[in-house]
C-alpha cells in the first residue's frame, strides 16, 4: 500500500506538535507544522492526575489538528503521547476525549521508543558521517539520551526529569536563586549520575533534538555566550545572568521566546547537569526530532521496513524459539482467522495474529509450567521497539489466551476483533500441540457474529482421539465465557 502524504501528532509535557509530510520514494518532504504550548505536565498534580485545564488547553489544540487532518485516512497518521500521558493516572479517559476529538488513535508509547522514534527522526536529518552520536532531547516531563550511529542507535534512556516538571518543582514562583537553581541542578545531577558510566566516551558528536536545546543555543548565541550552539562557557554565562535577572518574569535576554520564559529554569538545570555529568564541550541543535521520527516510522511501514517486525524477529532470536512450530502455528491461525473474518479480514488485525502467533511460546524460555503466562509477562513489561503500549498490551492479552483456562479472561476479551483473534490462536496450538508436522484434514470455518462455527473430517477425528477431545474440551471453555463454538463433523 502506497500513501504520498503522512503526518505524524507528538502529543509532548510541553508542546503538541504536527507535522505533515510528503513521501516521494525514499525522501520525506516537510509540508506543514503547527505547535501549540499546551503544557500538559504542568497540570499534572502530586497524585498524578492531569487537571481539567491542561485538559482542555490541550482538547482545543487537538481539535485544530484533527481540522487540519481531516482528509487523510487513518493509517496514514500517527498520533503519539509522551511522558505526561505515561504517568497521569487518568490518562486513559482523557484519551477517549482526545482520540475523539483529534479523530485518530493515540498511542502512549514508552520512554525507550520514545528515544528510539527520537534518534530515527534527528539521524535521517543529518549528513552520513562515520562518527556515534549523542542525542539529548529535553522534554517537558522526560529527558531521552541516545547514542547511535548512522540511522542505528545503540543505547537508549528516559530520564524522568523534564523542563516543565522541573521548572514547576524547582521555580513554582519564578523565582531564580542560588539555592533554587543548586537543587535543580543537583536533582537532575542525580538523575544523569545514573546512566553517565555507560555513556562516556562512546560518542565524538552531541545533538539537542527538544524546544529547550534550540531556545537555550539561540540565547546564547543572541547574548554572545557562544559563537555557535551551546557550550559550557556559554552556559556558564547563561547561569550567572539568570541569577543576576532572578525571576523568569523579568526575563531580558535577547534570543529568547515568550512562549519559552516559563519552563527555561528548568530546562536550563538539565542541560547544565548533563553538560557536567556526560563530560559534553559542545552540543549542537538538531533540525529534527521526535514528529520527524514517528513519520520515517510510519513510512518505514508501507515500504516493507517495519520496526515491529524488526523486534519479533530479534525476539525470536532472543528466546530460542521453534521455527517449525512458529510456522506451522502461523499459517493455521491465519487461515482459521481469515476464515472466521470472511470479507472483513482487515490486514491490520492479521499483522497481530502474525506477531502474537510468532511469540507465543517465548515464555517456555522462563518455565514450561504456565509458559503462556511468562509470554503474557515479556509482552507486557518488555522494551520493544516499534510497539506502543497499547499494542504490548493486546499482544500480552491474546498470548496469555492462547491456552489454559479462558475463565481468567472473564472481561477482557471485549472486542469481535480480538475474540476472533484468539479463538483462531488456540485452535492451531491446540491442532499442533505435540509440535510436530501432522496432515491436517480440511477446515471449514466461520463466524456469524455470535458463533464459532467448525468443520472437520470425522474420520480424521476418529484417528486422533487426543485432539477430538480436545476440541470438546476447547467448547467447554468459550461457552464459560459466554462464547459459543461448535464443532460439526462432515
Amino acid at each position: 500500500m502506497q500513501q504520498s502524504i503522512l503526518a505524524a501528532v507528538d502529543l509532548g509535557s510541553n508542546s503538541f506538535r504536527l507535522q505533515v509530510a510528503r513521501a516521494e520514494g525514499d525522501q520525506l518532504y516537510m509540508l506543514d507544522g503547527l505547535r501549540e504550548p499546551v503544557r500538559l505536565a504542568e497540570g499534572l498534580s502530586d497524585d498524578k492526575f492531569l487537571d481539567a485545564e491542561a485538559q482542555q488547553r490541550a482538547l482545543a489544540a487537538l481539535g485544530r489538528f484533527g481540522e487540519r487532518l481531516r482528509d487523510l485516512p487513518s493509517v496514514a497518521v500517527r498520533a503519539v503521547g509522551t511522558n505526561a500521558l505515561r504517568v497521569a493516572k487518568n490518562a486513559p479517559d482523557f484519551i477517549v476525549q482526545a482520540e475523539h476529538v483529534l479523530g485518530f488513535p493515540i498511542e502512549v508509547i514508552s520512554g525507550r521508543e520514545e528515544a528510539r522514534l527520537i534518534y530515527l527522526g534527528v539521524a535521517h536529518g543529518l549528513p552520513k558521517t562515520d562518527d556515534n552520536l549523542l542525542v539529548m532531547d529535553i522534554g517537558g516531563g522526560s529527558t531521552e539520551f541516545i547514542v547511535g550511529n548512522g540511522l542505528t542507535p545503540f543505547r537508549m534512556e528516559s530520564l524522568y526529569m523534564g523542563c516543565v516538571s522541573y521548572s514547576t518543582r524547582f521555580f513554582p514562583d519564578g523565582k531564580i536563586t542560588e539555592r533554587k537553581l543548586e537543587k535543580a541542578e543537583l536533582a537532575a545531577r542525580s538523575e544523569v549520575q545514573s546512566i553517565a558510566a555507560d555513556y562516556r566516551g562512546q560518542w565524538q558528536y552531541a545533538l539537542g533534538s527538544s524546544g529547550t536545546a534550540k531556545s537555550i543555543a539561540e540565547i546564547l548565541e543572541a547574548n554572545g555566550y557562544s559563537q555557535g550552539g551551546i557550550t559550557r562557557d556559554g552556559l556558564e554565562k547563561l547561569r550567572a545572568r539568570l541569577l543576576r535577572d532572578g525571576d523568569v518574569n523579568k526575563l531580558d535576554l535577547p534570543g529568547l521566546r515568550p512562549d519559552r520564559a516559563a519552563t527555561l529554569a528548568g530546562g536550563f538545570a538539565i542541560m547544565y547537569a548533563a553538560f557536567r555529568e556526560m563530560e559534553i564541550t559542545a552540543m549542537q541543535p538538531a533540525l529534527s526530532a521526535l514528529r520527524e521520527g514517528v513519520l520515517y516510522d510510519l513510512w518505514g511501514r508501507f515500504h516493507n521496513n517495519d520496526m515491529r517486525d524488526v523486534t519479533v524477529q530479534n525476539f525470536m532470536r532472543r528466546y530460542n524459539v521453534d521455527n517449525n512450530q512458529v510456522g506451522r502455528v502461523t499459517k493455521l491461525a491465519n487461515m482459521l482467522a481469515q476464515q472466521f473474518f470472511g470479507s472483513d479480514a482487515g490486514e491490520s488485525a492479521l499483522h497481530v495474529l502474525g506477531w502474537v502467533a510468532s511469540l507465543h511460546g517465548i515464555g517456555i524460555r522462563v518455565a514450561h509450567s504456565g509458559y503462556h503466562k511468562h509470554t503474557a509477562y515479556i509482552l507486557a513489561n518488555a522494551d520493544m521497539p516499534g510497539f506502543s503500549k497499547k499494542e504490548q498490551a493486546r499482544l500480552s492479552l491474546l498470548a496469555l489466551a492462547h491456552r489454559g483456562n479462558l475463565k481468567k479472561l472473564q472481561g477482557m476479551l471485549n472486542n469481535e476483533e480480538d475474540c476472533v483473534l484468539a479463538m483462531s490462536l488456540r485452535l492451531a496450538v491446540l491442532f499442533y500441540r505435540n509440535r510436530s508436522d501432522i496432515v491436517l484434514p480440511v477446515l471449514h470455518a466461520r463466524f456469524s457474529g455470535t458463533k464459532f462455527y467448525m468443520s472437520i473430517n470425522p474420520e480424521w477425528l476418529a484417528q486422533n482421539p487426543l485432539t477430538e477431545a480436545a476440541l470438546q474440551d476447547e467448547v467447554k471453555q468459550w461457552k464459560s465465557l459466554g462464547v459459543s463454538l461448535q464443532i460439526d463433523a462432515e
